[in-house]
């Protein structure tokens, strides 16, 4: 009996594991080729779209957060990429950080009445961009141009967008059309009435954005 008994436990183990290696591996249904993305107007996804946001602190190092909760619409024709329209609105009072008395300090009101706030203040309105010309200088790649209004100021800002990938979501996570991009710029504070410290804290702040659309 004590023979037979290794050779009874490997046909266990042969046939618990046979089951799970028989079953078809599961694919990402995100494709990085651009002729996945179908045409049409999408919507961000809040969950899936974020600004970080980098700056130089005191020159020691750099220092990062985030900006997420994104809403907005992407109008988007593959056949003609230039004609892409973008949209969005970003919930600067949302702003987060690794630091909690950082974040109470970007969102802190005068501590006199009529004072100016350091960063954004209390309940500060949410940021806006809106796009007003896109150039596709290459396969999968866009500059973006458009209107940046934050702290109540108006801006151009130029976007270096590249395409990530696009795909339709499996029934059993909805079944809706997904694009996704990425995107860089670099803003400065004093731009947008927000210098406090320039230039011992630095007036540039680098943007890297993750950005997601579903339709």
């Amino acid at each position: 009996m004590t023979t037979k008994l290794p050779f009874a436990l490997a046909a266990a183990a042969l046939a618990v594991a046979l089951p799970l290696t028989a079953q078809p591996a599961m694919q990402k249904p995100g494709s990085p080729s651009t002729a996945a993305i179908t045409g049409g107007t999408y919507q961000a996804d809040p969950a899936h779209t974020l600004v970080v946001w980098k700056i130089d602190h005191l020159g020691f190092t750099p220092y990062t957060g985030i900006f997420g909760d994104v809403t907005g619409t992407l109008q988007l024709d593959p056949k003609r990429p230039a004609a892409a329209k973008v949209d969005v609105t970003i919930p600067v009072a949302r702003v987060t950080t690794t630091s909690a008395d950082l974040t109470a300090h970007l969102l802190r009101a005068p501590a006199k009445d009529g004072a100016k706030p350091d960063f954004f203040g209390a309940a500060p309105a949410p940021a806006h961009f809106v796009s007003t010309s896109v150039k596709v200088p290459g396969k999968g790649r866009a500059t973006i141009t458009g209107n940046l209004t934050l702290n109540g100021i108006t801006r151009t800002v130029v976007l270096d967008a590249s395409f990530y990938g696009a795909g339709k979501l499996p029934a059993a996570l909805g079944g809706k059309e997904n694009v996704g991009f990425t995107a860089r710029t670099t803003i400065r504070r004093s731009d947008f009435g927000l210098g406090f410290l320039v230039p011992m804290l630095a007036d540039a702040v680098s943007l890297d954005i993750a950005a997601a659309f579903q339709k």
